[in-house]
């Protein structure tokens, strides 16, 4: 299983949204700016996890995007659900059809990808966005490393 830049981008997006939001809607402009995220992109990511009630949309003048729950209430596993990003190890996608279209003729390590799945997605949805937000908090605040350059003078 390898996360794609869908699921990637919209956690990225949700955590960006998550952390503005207390100021009122926040615009997939601006996300797309901050986050350097194609606007397009966005758009097509926001309008699947407004479908799956993650977020709601805010028309008009000083419109965007708000969250739809509480950030404790969202999970990673939400999110990259939402945005259509296939959570499977195995090579059959779940179908027990390892060796061909007969549904039974599974490959020998099936057990092996299928136990991952389930604790990708157990993991996944045991990390908040709330969880995710904190984490982001913590390292804006942390203090940055002062770098010290030598001026070099004229001798």
């Amino acid at each position: 299983m390898r996360l794609t830049t869908k699921g990637r981008f919209a956690v990225t997006a949700m955590i960006d949204l998550a952390l503005r939001q207390h100021n009122g809607p926040v615009t997939l402009a601006g996300i797309s700016q901050r986050q350097e995220i194609s606007l397009s992109y966005l758009e097509q990511l926001f309008g699947k996890l407004r479908r799956h009630e993650i977020v709601e949309s805010v028309r008009g003048p000083g419109g965007g995007y708000n969250l739809a729950r509480i950030p404790e209430k969202i999970t990673v596993a939400d999110i990259i659900i939402a945005v259509d990003e296939p959570l499977d190890a195995t090579q059959c996608g779940g179908r027990e059809n390892c060796h061909g279209e007969v549904a039974g003729h599974r490959c020998m390590t099936h057990d092996l990808w299928a136990t991952l799945n389930a604790k990708m997605v157990d993991y996944l949805d045991s990390v908040s966005l709330k969880d995710l937000v904190e984490q982001q908090k913590q390292k804006d605040n942390e203090p940055q490393p002062v770098v010290m350059h030598r001026t070099h003078q004229a001798a």
